[in-house]
């Protein structure tokens, strides 16, 4: 960076030496995801734990499926949907030429569950507005901070050389981060627990390609030559190992004997550590254990308050990250003052019809809902005249008094 650049603070998409400090995803991957018991990756995770592809997968397609809207804040408090901006289409319908909305927040989620960054590369129009995301593999993208505080995208490509993406240009999702650039994700603040979850994995596989069967030690009445050892452990190992030769009936002779040495799954539990390693993996996600098929405490009454905190304790916090994002990345400062993204995440804690409508039943006598407004809810047409609010007649102002009844007048 020359004099006159550090002057005035010009930014360049050139990469300067000693003016950036690169944090590199894939240093990242190699250093921070390593695990007891194996290396932690995120495509172990999901080929081997169950528990984790369907919490990354539930968790990506819920906040995909929820309604993403932009809102203008209106001049009476209230709020509309503004429709007329293209940042609407693209949040909601079409993300780029390519991906729907839906695909293109699936693989953003997702992204931010495995990796800890998300990152969507922005199309504007002539007024600044975003017209298109089209989104980019986080281990493609390395995030370098500028002297100046800002920070600026070198994104690697297949063919061709890397090239640079400013701050404005770039939709940056980060997870819990300890340097305010770079996130982390569940899988990597977790590997030890994780790593654990593997272990059982690998020792539950290994146990099956051994037909179940525990080592243990033959011996012989008589001393062996170090010839006829070997000929014996080879021919064991061709007859009775492996999962294909279980149920072989085992004949020895020469006055052999066979001493088990190792504890069965059951002798040292390991049934109940493989589950107690499922149920950790869905706390790891923030999800309740009967959303990802866990239902060994599951009931009737549990099972719907379990559903509750999936979108509060889990969908929420998620659903906040990913808006203050997209305002900080999708809208400019004077955008910020009256439009703003919100998820619906209401159509998740719906109950059920009856529940439902009891709830609009009490809404609309206390004159917070019209019909139009409960039909808007429920996806219908509204109706004429359906924009009445009432309120029970015998309700009046605290401190005023009923007026006096009119005097009969006897004819």
């Amino acid at each position: 960076m020359g004099i006159l650049a550090r002057l005035f603070g010009t930014e360049t998409r050139a990469a300067g030496e000693g003016d950036v400090r690169l944090s590199d995803p894939y240093l990242g991957e190699f250093f921070g995801i390593q695990g007891r018991g194996g290396t932690v990756t995120p495509d172990a995770v999901l080929s081997n734990l169950a528990v984790a592809a369907r919490c990354v997968a539930l968790r990506s397609e819920m906040m995909a499926s929820v309604g993403l809207y932009l809102y203008r804040r209106t001049e009476n408090g209230g709020r509309e949907r503004a429709d007329d901006n293209p940042l609407y289409g693209v949040l909601h319908d079409i993300a780029n030429p390519n991906m729907t909305a839906f695909e293109a927040r699936e693989f953003l989620v997702r992204s931010l569950d495995l990796t800890g960054n998300a990152y969507a590369r922005i199309e504007r129009n002539a007024r600044g507005q975003v017209t298109a995301l089209y989104p980019l593999a986080p281990l493609s993208v390395g995030v370098e901070r500028l002297a100046s505080g800002r920070l600026r995208y070198r994104v690697s490509q297949e063919r061709g050389a890397p090239y640079i993406l400013l701050q404005e240009e770039m939709l940056h999702l980060r997870g819990p981060s300890r340097d305010g650039i770079l996130g982390q994700s569940p899988i990597s603040i977790s590997r030890g627990s994780l790593g654990l979850a593997l272990t059982n994995h690998d020792t539950a596989s290994a146990l099956s390609a051994n037909s179940l069967r525990p080592s243990g030690i033959l011996s012989f009445a008589e001393r062996l030559t170090p010839e006829q050892r070997i000929q014996v452990r080879k021919s064991m190992e061709e007859r009775y190992v492996g999962s294909d030769k279980a149920g072989k009936l085992m004949v020895m002779d020469g006055g052999a004997k066979f001493e088990r040495m190792a504890f069965t799954p059951e002798d040292a539990e390991f049934l109940d550590s493989r589950k107690l390693g499922n149920e950790d993996v869905a706390r790891i996600f923030g999800l309740p254990p009967t959303s990802v098929g866990i239902t060994d405490k599951a009931t009737y009454s549990n099972t719907e308050q379990e559903g509750r905190a999936l979108v509060q304790n889990a969908l929420g916090p998620l659903a906040g990250r990913i808006e203050a994002a997209m305002l900080r990345c999708l809208l400019t400062d004077v955008s910020r003052r009256f439009l703003y993204v919100e998820h619906d995440l209401d159509t998740l804690l719906r109950g059920d019809v009856k529940a439902r409508f009891e709830a609009y039943r009490l809404g609309r006598e206390i004159g917070a809902f019209s019909p139009n407004d409960i039909r808007r809810r429920e996806n219908e047409p509204p109706i004429a005249n359906g924009d009445v609010y009432h309120q029970p007649a015998n309700w009046m102002p605290l401190g005023n008094t009923a007026p006096a009844a009119a005097p009969v007048v006897e004819a």
